[in-house]
């Protein structure tokens, strides 16, 4: 991963308005916000309008969560994330975003491993590797392949197929936002400095 230089800083969320500050606790998970959110609490209406979004995206999707986290871990890989990945990295391992783990549906050490590879890395079936070309293909072409498009079709429902390309198109977007204004990993994320 490529290291990135924290261009905007956390905002004390002290300092804002109850109101602002309100939308930014809203994404507080077991207690604690997140590094993004205290540094996109620098605009709270843009937090205010994307985390609706972001929640369907995350939580009430038509993808199960296998899926989705494939999707997401490839797109962050490919923008080299570093934020993103790690974030996502701890949530697929733990088969969820908080409380214990759901061992039915985490990611293993392997697939994590298998994602950075890429879809052409041995041990996906053919659902899985059409979810991470889905992923490579819109990065690098902006559209889903016709043949990746075939392949997924077989599996997924068109809502499905709609939540594929919303799901890699979101977290590229974050990605780039993380990238870009240089949000430091949480305490809690193998390799945050600790000060």
């Amino acid at each position: 991963m490529i290291k990135r230089t924290q261009r905007i800083p956390m905002r004390d969320l002290s300092t804002m308005p109850a109101e602002e500050r309100q939308n930014v606790e809203k994404n507080a998970m077991n207690g604690q916000i997140f590094n993004i959110f205290k540094v996109l609490a620098h605009h709270p209406q843009l937090v205010k309008r994307w985390t609706p979004f972001a929640g369907h995206v995350l939580g009430k999707q038509t993808l199960s969560f296998r899926d989705r986290e494939l999707l997401i871990l490839r797109i962050g890989w490919l923008n080299q994330a570093e934020y993103e990945f790690a974030q996502h990295e701890l949530i697929a391992k733990r088969g969820g975003l908080g409380g214990a783990a759901d061992a039915a549906r985490a990611l293993g050490d392997a697939d994590i491993a298998r994602i950075k590879e890429g879809p052409k890395a041995a041990g996906w079936n053919e659902h899985e590797r059409a979810l991470l070309q889905a992923a490579d293909d819109l990065h690098e072409n902006s559209v889903v392949s016709d043949a990746t498009w075939a392949t997924l079709a077989k599996t997924c429902s068109t809502e499905q197929l709609m939540d594929v390309v919303f799901t890699i198109g979101q977290y590229n977007l974050v990605s780039w936002a993380l990238n870009s204004f240089g949000v430091p990993l949480d305490d809690f994320l193998p390799g945050a400095k600790t000060s």
